[in-house]
C-alpha cells in the first residue's frame, strides 16, 4: 500500500509535500487570474432597416441577403435573426468561446460589405450597423418624468443626444439598447386626395428626395483657378428643409400648361412628431424611455435595474 510508505518512511512524506508545495506556489505566479472569465460565447449584432417594409420583406430583401454572406465566417457557432413589421431586421452572430472578437467582428463587417450590393436601396441609405454585443444585459435604466412636463419624444430624443454618448464613454460598457426614438418629420399622406389629382406615393418620394437635399455649391474667385481675384467666396445654399412649413410648401408637381402647383400641404398632413410609433414603455405608469446597458465582454456578476427621473 501506498500509505505504508509514508507511514515507514516520513523523511520521504515530508520531501514529497514539500515539492508539491512548492509546484504550487510556481503555478500560482504563472498561471493567469481572471476576476470574471469569458464563459459567454463572444457575438455580433447586424441592424438594418427598411422604413415601410413588413417582416416577409424585411425577411426575403434583408436578412435573407446578409445571412448567406455571412454564414460559414471562421469561427461561427450559429447565426439566428428576426424580422419585425416595423422594418427591423437583427442578426446575431455567435462565435465558439475563445474566438477573438475584434477579428470576428471584421470578418463579419467584410461580408456584410460583399451582400450591400444586392441589399434595397433605401437599407444601403440607412446604412447596415455591425457591433459587437455581449448578449447579457448589465443594468437596465428607465428614464421619465414624474411631473408630466416632458413627454417620452423629448425624453427619447434628450436621451439619444446627452445620456447615451456619456454612458457610451464609461469604462466596461459596451453598447447601450435605447427604446427612445430622435423627432422625425413626419408626412401622412391622404390617398383620397392623391387619388383625385392623379398621383402616386412614389411621386411625393421622388419630390421630396430631389428637393430635399445638401448640396456643395463650391466656391467663387481665388486660387487655383488663375484669377485676378484676391480673395475667395465660399457659396452657401439654403437647400436642407428642417421646418414643418418648409415641408408643407414643398411643390410635389406643377402643371406646365396652367401653371397650378400641388403643394405637399395639399396631398398629406405634415408634424414633428416621433420617428417609430412601435414602442411605447412605461414607468409607474408613466410614459418613459427605457436603455438597456451591456458590458464591454465580461460576465456580470449579478443583473441591476435603477430607475432615473427627470426633475424637471
Amino acid at each position: 500500500m501506498i500509505a505504508d510508505v509514508f507511514i515507514k518512511r516520513p523523511v520521504t512524506a515530508i520531501v514529497i509535500s514539500i515539492v508539491i508545495v512548492l509546484v504550487g506556489i510556481i503555478a500560482m505566479s504563472t498561471l493567469p487570474i481572471s476576476q470574471y472569465p469569458d464563459i459567454t460565447p463572444p457575438t455580433v449584432s447586424i441592424t438594418g432597416s427598411y422604413i415601410g417594409a413588413d417582416a416577409q420583406t424585411v425577411e426575403q430583401t434583408t436578412t435573407t441577403a446578409i445571412e448567406t454572406q455571412v454564414n460559414g465566417t471562421p469561427g461561427m457557432s450559429y447565426i439566428s435573426s428576426n424580422s419585425t413589421g416595423s422594418g427591423q431586421s437583427s442578426i446575431t452572430v455567435t462565435f465558439d468561446i475563445g474566438t477573438n472578437i475584434d477579428i470576428a467582428t471584421l470578418d463579419v463587417q467584410n461580408r456584410v460589405s460583399v451582400a450591400e450590393p444586392t441589399l434595397p436601396e433605401i437599407v444601403r441609405r440607412l446604412g447596415i450597423t455591425v457591433r459587437k454585443r455581449n448578449p447579457s444585459i448589465f443594468m437596465a435604466l428607465a428614464l421619465y418624468s414624474p411631473n408630466g412636463t416632458h413627454d417620452a419624444t423629448f425624453l427619447g430624443n434628450y436621451a439619444n443626444i446627452y445620456l447615451k454618448d456619456a454612458l457610451l464613454r464609461v469604462k466596461g460598457v459596451g453598447d447601450i439598447f435605447s427604446v427612445g426614438d430622435d423627432f422625425s418629420m413626419r408626412v401622412w399622406l391622404n390617398p383620397e386626395k392623391l387619388a383625385s389629382m392623379g398621383m402616386t406615393p412614389a411621386d411625393v418620394t421622388a419630390a421630396l428626395a430631389e428637393q430635399n437635399l445638401q448640396i456643395a455649391a463650391g466656391s467663387v474667385g481665388g486660387t487655383p483657378q488663375p484669377s485676378n481675384q484676391a480673395f475667395e467666396y465660399n457659396i452657401l445654399t439654403n437647400s436642407r428643409i428642417n421646418r414643418k412649413e418648409d415641408f408643407e410648401n414643398l411643390i410635389v408637381r406643377t402643371n406646365p400648361q396652367t401653371g397650378n402647383m400641388v403643394y405637399l400641404r395639399d396631398v398629406a398632413r405634415v408634424e414633428l412628431a416621433k420617428f417609430n410609433y412601435g414602442n411605447n414603455p412605461f414607468v409607474n405608469g408613466k410614459r418613459s424611455l427605457h436603455a438597456a446597458l451591456s458590458c464591454s465582454w465580461c460576465q456580470c456578476p449579478r443583473y441591476k435595474r435603477r430607475c432615473y427621473e427627470d426633475t424637471g
